[in-house]
This record gives C-alpha cells, sequence and structure tokens, in this order.
C-alpha cells in the first residue's frame, strides 16, 4: 500500500492530504479564502497567491499530526503543477518539490484536471475505464473520454466562458454574494425556472462544444429591463446551463463508443440539480452514473493525492525542475476549437 502527499493551490483553496492507494483518505485539511476575495467579487490573484503562500506549511503539518505520519513514511508527494492561477500554482509546486527533496521521495506533478477526472475513482472503487466525464468548474467545461491514467480524449470544451465562471458572473450581476455558485444555486430554489426567456446557445448545434458568455449577456439584460425578480433569472439561468450541459453530453454519447459509465466531477458537479438531471440522463441512456460526493468535486487535495497515487502506481513520476503551467490540457492532441475565450 503506497501513502501519498497531495498539495492543492491551483485558485483560491490551499488543501494537503494523505491518501493511500487503497482509496482511504488518512487525513485532508483545506483553508478557504472567501473573505478576502469576497470585496472585490471574484478571486484576485495576487490575493489568493499571498494566501496559499501563508497556509501551505501550516495545513501540511497538520495533516501529518492527523494521521500520525511523518515525511518518512510517504511514498511519493503529489502537488497541483497545472493548469492555474500560475501564482498559486507555484506555490503548491515549489512545497512539493521541497518535501519531495527533502524526504528523498518521488514528485508527481499532477494536472488539476486529472485530480478532478480521477476522483471519482477515489469515490467508487468500482468505476472502470472507459468511461464519459462531464467536467464542470469554474475554468473548464469539457466532454472527455477517460480510458486511463493519462489517456484522455477530449469531445468538447468550452469556446468562451466555463459554466462556473457564469455562474460566478451571474451572481455578481444580480448582487447575490461570493462564491457565486452556490448563491444562484440558493436563489433558483425560490425562482421560477420558465419565469425568464434566457437562450440556450448551442443547443442542438452540429458543434460539439458549450458557449455560456451570450447566456451570461442575457441575464444582464433581464435584469436591466426590471421585468423580473432575482431568484427567477437565477432559477432560469440554471435551467438554462442544465438543458445545455445535458443537450451536449447526449450529443457526445452518440460517438462515444462503449463506456462503463457517465461520471461528473468539477466544482460546479456540486450543484443538486445539475447532479440529478445528469443523473436523469443516465438512466435514460441506460448507464452507471457517478458523481462524487460534492465536497470532493469542489478543489481539494484528496483528489491530487489519489490522481498522484494513480500515477505513482502506473510508474509515472516528475523531475524536480518541472515547471508550473497557466495552461495545461488533458488531450493535447484534440482539434483547436474556435473562440478566443477556448479552455483547453
Amino acid at each position: 500500500m503506497a501513502i501519498i502527499l497531495g498539495l492543492e493551490s491551483s485558485c483560491d483553496e490551499t488543501a494537503a492530504a494523505l491518501v493511500t492507494s487503497e482509496r482511504e483518505i488518512l487525513a485532508h485539511a483545506l483553508a478557504g479564502q472567501e473573505a478576502a476575495h469576497r470585496p472585490f467579487g471574484g478571486v484576485v490573484p495576487e490575493i489568493a497567491a499571498r494566501a496559499h503562500v501563508e497556509a501551505m506549511t501550516p495545513l501540511v503539518a497538520q495533516v501529518f499530526e492527523e494521521s500520525g505520519l511523518s515525511l518518512a513514511d510517504i511514498d511519493a508527494v503529489a502537488a497541483t503543477a497545472g493548469p492555474g492561477l500560475i501564482g498559486g500554482v507555484m506555490v503548491g509546486l515549489m512545497t512539493g518539490k521541497g518535501l519531495a527533496l527533502a524526504g528523498g521521495r518521488p514528485l508527481i506533478a499532477v494536472n488539476h484536471l486529472e485530480g478532478h477526472a480521477l476522483s471519482p475513482r477515489l469515490a467508487d472503487p468500482d468505476l472502470a475505464f472507459p468511461y464519459l466525464l462531464l467536467l464542470v468548474s469554474g475554468g473548464h467545461c469539457q466532454l472527455l473520454l477517460v480510458e486511463g491514467v493519462g489517456a484522455y480524449k477530449r469531445f468538447a470544451t468550452t469556446i468562451d466562458d466555463a459554466a462556473g465562471e457564469a455562474y460566478d458572473k451571474t451572481a455578481k450581476l444580480l448582487g447575490l454574494g461570493f462564491p457565486g455558485g452556490p448563491a444562484v444555486e440558493e436563489a433558483a430554489k425560490r425562482g421560477d425556472p420558465e419565469a425568464v426567456p434566457l437562450p440556450r446557445p448551442l443547443l442542438g448545434s452540429d458543434e460539439p462544444h458549450f458557449s455560456f458568455a451570450g447566456l451570461k449577456s442575457a441575464v444582464l439584460r433581464a435584469r436591466d429591463s426590471g421585468q423580473y425578480a432575482p431568484e427567477d433569472i437565477a432559477a432560469s439561468f440554471q435551467q438554462a446551463v442544465i438543458d445545455c450541459l445535458i443537450d451536449r453530453t447526449e450529443r457526445a454519447l452518440e460517438s462515444v463508443g462503449d463506456i462503463n459509465a457517465l461520471v461528473v466531477a468539477g466544482g460546479v458537479a456540486s450543484n443538486a440539480a445539475i447532479r440529478s438531471a445528469l443523473q436523469a440522463l443516465a438512466v435514460n441512456e441506460s448507464l452507471n452514473y457517478i458523481a462524487p460526493p460534492p465536497w470532493l468535486c469542489t478543489d481539494n487535495a484528496a483528489m491530487i493525492a489519489w490522481a498522484g497515487a494513480e500515477r505513482f502506481a502506473a510508474g509515472l513520476t516528475d523531475p524536480l525542475d518541472v515547471p508550473a503551467r497557466a495552461r495545461w490540457p488533458l488531450d493535447a492532441h484534440a482539434a483547436k476549437a474556435r473562440g478566443a475565450g477556448v479552455k483547453a
């Protein structure tokens, strides 16, 4: 049994975890930054990076203390090396390099997106490759065939905003507070999802990708019209997002071939309405449906440690000069999608 130390610092959560190759989470610690970013209505990269510097070392000490283990007891150090806010990514990666060097342990540079992609296998030991993954987060919205560790085929990506990005911007437009995703979800529970006529970008299109920028602009127009309550706009917005996610996922299922499950991961996958809609789709398609628990969908170090465990088992480690990356696609060979804001 291998024990992996995982470190995460790609956006606005600092986290450390110790996870075994037998899927046991020995310890997990996380420090959020909501209070620091709330006055600005979004994540400020410089503030985030400084907060990671302050929080990372105490969190590492905390997970070792909680588990009763030391650096000598672990088999490898896994740290997010991208994609993300580069200042934050560097904090976690440099910490990981220092610990690996000090302990004489291998370093595993984890793609944050691979952490999300493999997290369902931490939650469900019966989930086997291949599976279709809807990766939906604050920075990315993709459909990927997960064929194995390090083996991903991208079917779709967003050509502008990610779904989580649209949630955050909608929350800001409606004055719902920060973080935006949970705020919109809560407001939507009190609204009518059919009250506001909002567009469904690319719905039914032959183009496989996602688009949410136009939906965000329509929310702005609905707000400025003065005709609708914020709760109705939130509910209608959320339903439009769900309709787009389901439509694009259905399209991918038509061409993906034989798979073992439909899987959803990423921060937006913690949204109960989205989880429910995808489950209904899976039932309709006679597919197993896997969604990690909500805490494992949002950014955390357990998924980074687990991705490290999967890579370690496959003999995949990295040199100490491995770079931090602001962008790092899971499928480097995917055809380029149109759009200046493409999130590969």
